[in-house]
Parts: structure tokens; C-alpha cells; sequence
């Protein structure tokens, strides 16, 4: 949530403005009070949009304080309660920016993104005029220098005004993203003052949960994550899991595979109802616990299994599959593509547990078409 992002943000150093979090209208009213009005109330939710579903609202005196935090305690934002506010010093802004690092991974190097164009319209920024973006890769056995910094700030084409603030608090948002273990580090808006001071209005960081054994402060943020009880049930199982709103429930061994499906499920015409990555293997446990997470999702009507065996021979994948099948049965119709290392015998050993609600298919394209047909006949009939 932002008021984490701005604890990570403040102990690298990154300028805020004075604020605290508020989980009732009373505390929303009492905070503005020591920070001084006007005072911004913004909603603490782990999804986008706030401003525009209301989310964010001025308060120039303690009346308008309370008003607004009891508006916004309890609004659904993309199906996010919201039951935490934080409440800070309005800014004086003069012009909104966007920065950001996060890991290009196909070039092995620190990606930043800066834009003269911040605030709510960034995501619409990207889509229609992508050259609004200026971006810096950045070598981590070098780091961000103030030279770097400087030309890409240029390059962004911000204010001269904001050149020197930016270059400073650039070279911090990437020390606060390396130091820190980040997988995202994200200002937006990063603004301008009318004196001339550039501060972060808002702040987004996504933390590397593998270099958490580093971070014990990292322990105090656990308590507060927003799961749906979909995430929940697959983060108790150490599944890789993102839920979204479609009708065919997904299983691949891999991120990147799982990422191909959602893609090809939606190029056939289905909605994916998730991604889940079970790892490099397909035991039995592994296979059950994903069906599980997969069937407490009430709107999936078909389940798309798709696994490459590599290190995992095919014939160990088909193994876990049954097994899990004979523990775990499953609602859904499922379909199974297995490919790789020894798919023939892994099919073999499938054969026998087919059936009407079990299918197997030789390849991705048509396990995709199957599956999205079956959870369209289901969805038809339920």
C-alpha cells in the first residue's frame, strides 16, 4: 500500500510529505490536525484507480476531513475494501512526473522509466505515446550516476526548474530499488513545488519476497496484505497464484509457460481465471493443492492443465495428475496437454483415467480451444 511504500521510501531518504495512516474517521480527523490543513485522505488499497472511483479526496478543514473519511472507509475500489487511510499535508504542485525502476530481464539490467506526464492519465501516456517515456537501463555492477541521471532527465524533457531535485531523488528511488530488494520502486506522481522542491506525492514499491531473510523489518507489512481468498489459499500452499475473472482455470509448470497459456487462452476466445505457476514439478501434492485453489474459484467451469516435462520427465507429470485425481475430484471438466522429456509415456499412463470430464490434447492450441468450448458449455448449463 502507499503509506508502505512511503515507510520504504523514508528510510532511504526520499522526501514526503508529513502524513499517517487513519482506520477511522476520528483518526483520519486527528492526524490532519497535526500535520496541518489542507490535507489530502487517500484510500489504502492494493489496486490502481483511486482517484477516479473516489478514492482520493481535499479537506480543508476538520468537517471536511471527517466527511471525506467516512465516505471513503468501507468504498469498494476493483473490489478492494478499503479499511486503512492515509492522510497527509496537501502539496502545492506545479507539474506531475512519473518515475520508476523495476528488471528488464531480457537485458540483464535495471530499467527506469521517467515521464514529464504523470498522475492518473500515466497508464493512457503509455498507450498513445509511448515516446513520452524516456528510459535508462542501467548496468548494477555501475549503478545510476548523476551524469546518467541528468541526461535522462534531459531526455524526459521535465522542466529545467526540476532538474537538479530530480537527478537527487532519482538516485535515491534507485538506491532505495537495489538496497532495498525491490522488484518495483514507482513515484507517481513525483512533483514539482512552486518553490522548486521535487518530493514524492505517492508511492509504489513491490518487494523481492526471495531476499526477505535481509529484511526483517519486511515482517511488519505481512499482517496488512490484502488477499482475495483465492490468493490466500494458494499462498498457504507455496503456489504461485494471481487471480483474475475468467472461466477457465489455469495449471502450468513455469511462469513463463503460464503466461503463454493465459495468452492463448484468450486468443481462442476464453477469460483465464487466474495464472499458476506449480514450479518445476508436478507431484502429486503439488497437483493436488493447485486443483484445489483452482475449484475455490466459483466462477471457473473448465480447468486447463499445461505442462512441459523438462527435468520433470512426462511420465511423472502423468503420475501426480492421477494421483491428485484420486485424491481431489475435481467439479470442472479438466483438460491436460502434456508435452517434453518422455510425453508419449506420460500419455500412456493417462489414457486409462479419460474420460467426458477428463481430456487429454497433443498441444496447447487445441487443449486452449477445448477447454474454453467445455467452460463455455458449462457456463451455458449451469
Amino acid at each position: 500500500m502507499e503509506y508502505q511504500g512511503k515507510q520504504v521510501f523514508a528510510r532511504y531518504g526520499i522526501e514526503i510529505s508529513p502524513g499517517d495512516v487513519a482506520t477511522s474517521a476520528d483518526e483520519a480527523v486527528a492526524v490532519a490536525g497535526r500535520v496541518g490543513y489542507p490535507v489530502v485522505v487517500k484510500a489504502q488499497v492494493h489496486t490502481g484507480g483511486r482517484g477516479k472511483a473516489g478514492g482520493v479526496k481535499l479537506a480543508a478543514d476538520a468537517e471536511e476531513a471527517r466527511l471525506h473519511a467516512a465516505n471513503i472507509l468501507g468504498l469498494d475500489i476493483k473490489g478492494h475494501v478499503v479499511k486503512v487511510l492515509w492522510v497527509e499535508h496537501a502539496s502545492d504542485i506545479t507539474e506531475e512526473y512519473y518515475a520508476s525502476f523495476t528488471l528488464d530481464r531480457s537485458a540483464k539490467k535495471h530499467l527506469g522509466m521517467l515521464s514529464a506526464s504523470g498522475g492518473v492519465e500515466i497508464e493512457s501516456v503509455a498507450a498513445t505515446d509511448p515516446d513520452a517515456i524516456a528510459r535508462v537501463w542501467v548496468d548494477p555492477t555501475i549503478g545510476l550516476t548523476p551524469d546518467m541521471a541528468r541526461t535522462w532527465v534531459s531526455a524526459a524533457r521535465l522542466n529545467p526548474a526540476a532538474t537538479e531535485g530530480a537527478v537527487q531523488i532519482l538516485q535515491t528511488l534507485y538506491r532505495c530499488y537495489v538496497d532495498g530488494d525491490c522488484d518495483l520502486a514507482e513515484i507517481n506522481p513525483l512533483i514539482l513545488t512552486p518553490g522548486g522542491e521535487v518530493k514524492a506525492l505517492d508511492a509504489k514499491v513491490s518487494l523481492d519476497v526471495s531476499a526477505s531473510f535481509r529484511h526483517p523489518e519486511w515482517d511488519a507489512f505481512a499482517g496488512t496484505e490484502d488477499f482475495d481468498e483465492r490468493e490466500r489459499l494458494a499462498r498457504d500452499k507455496a503456489l504461485q497464484y494471481v487471480g483474475l475473472d475468467g472461466t477457465v482455470g489455469i495449471i502450468a509448470n513455469g511462469a513463463g509457460l503460464a503466461m503463454s497459456t493465459v495468452d492463448v487462452v484468450s486468443q481462442v476466445g476464453g477469460t483465464p481465471a487466474n495464472f499458476l505457476d506449480i514450479g518445476g514439478g508436478a507431484s502429486a501434492e503439488v497437483m493436488a493443492a493447485a486443483l484445489e485453489v483452482i475449484e475455490s474459484d466459483e466462477k471457473v467451469q473448465a480447468i486447463f492443465i499445461n505442462i512441459f516435462g523438462g527435468i520433470t520427465r512426462g511420465e511423472e507429470v502423468a503420475n501426480g495428475i492421477v494421483q491428485a485425481l484420486s485424491r481431489f475430484t475435481p467439479s470442472s471438466p479438466i483438460v491436460i496437454r502434456l508435452d517434453g522429456t518422455n510425453a508419449e509415456e506420460g500419455r500412456r499412463i493417462l489414457e486409462p483415467h479419460l474420460s467426458d470430464r477428463v481430456v487429454s490434447r497433443p498441444t496447447m492450441l487445441e487443449a486452449a480451444r477445448t477447454a474454453v468450448t467445455l467452460a463455455g458449455v458449462a457456463g451455458s448449463s449451469a
